[in-house]
């Protein structure tokens, strides 16, 4: 098989054994990149949620059961997202809907409170 690719490499002549040698390493840097964004989101991921279980253990905040009710009142449609982020000394569930129109809201409700911090508009 390797004498046939050789062989098939020659009816182009040596630019396509450089182009295949480009490509080649364009596939392998994009393989390395998207294995350490992958490895970093899992990072991310994971601290996320251990924080988020340590503060509802506590009693710090609620659970996201008890949050979905006021995001879907303030923004009917798809949550693509969920991010647990500290805004101004409060844990805050940011939630990305995306409506029935397509259009994109950001969602922000107080973890601790369980209440809606703001709504924004998006895409």
């Amino acid at each position: 098989m390797l004498a046939a690719l050789r062989s098939s490499l020659g009816i182009y002549g040596p630019w396509m054994k450089s182009t295949l040698k480009c490509l080649a390493m364009a596939a392998l840097y994009g393989l390395a990149l998207a294995g350490a964004s992958a490895a970093r989101a899992q990072v991310d991921d994971d601290g996320d949620h251990d924080r988020a279980r340590d503060l509802y253990e506590r009693g710090e905040i609620k659970g996201l059961s008890s949050i979905l009710g006021v995001v879907h009142a303030a923004a009917p449609g798809d949550i693509v997202a969920v991010d647990f982020i500290r805004l101004a000394n409060r844990w805050i569930y940011r939630f990305q809907v995306v409506a029935a129109d397509g259009h994109r809201r950001i969602v922000d409700v107080d973890a601790g409170a369980g209440v809606l911090v703001r709504g924004r508009g998006g895409d």
